[in-house]
C-alpha cells in the first residue's frame, strides 16, 4: 500500500501539481456560478466592485447593495486564512493548509445540498469565501506568486516570462512560462468541466469540485502520516 502511494506525485504547498488541481477547482467554480446563478462570477471581486459603483452611480441602490456581501465574504476568507496561521492555532490544527482544504470541501458539499429556491446571493457568498481561502493560502508555484481562481495575473506573468524566455533566452523564465501556461490551461479545463457538468447535472455538479479538493487533500498530506500503519 505504501509503495503504491509513493508513486503518486508529491504535492507541497508550492507544487505545480497542487497548482493544477486548485486551478481546475477555480475555473470550475467560476463556470458553476455563471451557469447556475444568473451570470455571476463569485471569484472575481473586481467585477463586483465595478458593478457596485455602476449601480450606485445610476441610483440603483438596492441593486448595488447585492454586490457587497460577496466582497465582504472574500475579506472574511482572508481574515480566516490569516487567523489559522497564528502559532497556537496552527499547532492545534496540525496543518493549517489541510484545515483550509477541509473547510473548502465542507462548504462546497453544503452548497450542493442547497435547493434552487435558495437565493443566489447565499451561493455566491459561500463560493466567494471559498475562493478567498484558496487564494490566501495557496498562492505560490515554486517561488512565483500565482492565482488559482482568476487568470488575469497568471496571463500577465506568462506573457512576461515568454518574452524573457524566447527573446532573452532565460532558462528560468522558460520554466516559469511552462508552469503558468499549465496553470492557465488547467483553469480553462476546470471552466469547461464546470460548464458541461452544471448544464447537464445541475446544482449538484459542485460536488465535482469538492471531490477534486478531497483528492488534493489526500495527495498533499500522504507524506505526513495519513497512510501510516
Amino acid at each position: 500500500m505504501e509503495e503504491k502511494y509513493k508513486k503518486l506525485p508529491s504535492l507541497s504547498s508550492n507544487s505545480i501539481y497542487l497548482g493544477i488541481l486548485l486551478a481546475i477547482v477555480g475555473g470550475f467554480l467560476d463556470a458553476y456560478t455563471f451557469v447556475s446563478r444568473d451570470g455571476v462570477f463569485a471569484n472575481a471581486q473586481t467585477a463586483n466592485l465595478v458593478l457596485l459603483a455602476v449601480n450606485a452611480a445610476e441610483g440603483e441602490w438596492k441593486q448595488s447593495i447585492l454586490y457587497i456581501p460577496p466582497v465582504a465574504a472574500f475579506i472574511a476568507g482572508v481574515f480566516v486564512s490569516e487567523i489559522v496561521k497564528i502559532p497556537h492555532i496552527r499547532e492545534l490544527l496540525y496543518s493549517y493548509r489541510r484545515s483550509i482544504l477541509i473547510l473548502e470541501c465542507v462548504i462546497l458539499i453544503a452548497v450542493g445540498f442547497m435547493p434552487e429556491s435558495v437565493p443566489d446571493i447565499i451561493v455566491t457568498v459561500s463560493i466567494s469565501f471559498v475562493s478567498s481561502l484558496q487564494i490566501s493560502t495557496f498562492n505560490k508555484i515554486d517561488k512565483w506568486a500565482y492565482n488559482s481562481t482568476m487568470a488575469t495575473g497568471n496571463l500577465r506573468t506568462a506573457a512576461k516570462a515568454a518574452y524573457s524566455a524566447f527573446i532573452e533566452n532565460d532558462d528560468e523564465a522558460r520554466k516559469q512560462f511552462i508552469d503558468f501556461v499549465t496553470i492557465i490551461g488547467s483553469f480553462l479545463c476546470g471552466a469547461l468541466i464546470g460548464t458541461f457538468s452544471t448544464t447537464y447535472i445541475g446544482d449538484n455538479a459542485i460536488w465535482i469540485a469538492s471531490v477534486t479538493l478531497m483528492i488534493t487533500l489526500i495527495l498533499y498530506h500522504r507524506e505526513k502520516g495519513f497512510f501510516r500503519k
